[in-house]
């Protein structure tokens, strides 16, 4: 019997964007796939995510594209936190530090803005974790697309993502 690549791409990732199935494969991380999350309406925003899964917006892991000096910089961030540029700029010893566009974020991770996972990317890329991250037991992160989203521990995401992990969230009022 035959069957398209769709097809059987469904049934061993449900809900993961194929490629980022395939990266939790070779992580070691396979067993993610059956707890990844599909929702009907896009989870694009940390608060449309933490909406739909009924936790707080601090337990969403944004995947934040910038660009340091021209140079694809991936900054992962709790939900409820703003990235402060200049801390950034700071801890890459960059000139300048700008938010990446649509254009970038597709070629240098492979995905949308809205579905962009902490790892499995197209490119290599510097990653930057802030901190604030590691206070939670669990964060839940794109899985590739605005529709799915995954849980992972902290630790394991810095981990897999090979991010250093830093202090790059604006202050609080």
């Amino acid at each position: 019997m035959t069957t398209t690549a769709a097809t059987d791409a469904d049934a061993q990732e449900p809900g993961a964007h194929p490629r980022f199935a395939a990266a939790l494969e070779e992580l070691g991380l396979g067993e993610l796939t059956a707890r990844v999350r599909r929702f009907p309406d896009a989870t694009r925003t940390a608060a449309q995510a933490a909406a739909a899964l009924g936790c707080e917006l601090s337990e969403i892991c944004k995947s934040l594209v910038f660009a340091a000096d021209g140079v694809p910089v991936l900054v992962l961030m709790d939900g409820a936190s703003r990235v402060d540029v200049e801390r950034v700029r700071e801890e890459l010893g960059a000139g300048k530090v700008t938010r990446a566009g649509a254009d970038v974020v597709r070629e240098t991770t492979g995905y949308a803005i809205g579905g962009v996972p902490p790892f499995g990317h197209r490119t290599r890329t510097r990653v930057l974790a802030d901190r604030a991250l590691l206070r939670h037991d669990v964060v839940w992160a794109a899985a590739g697309d605005p529709h799915t989203v995954f849980p992972i521990a902290p630790a394991a995401l810095v981990a897999h993502a090979g991010a250093t992990v830093v202090d790059v969230r604006e202050p609080t009022a």
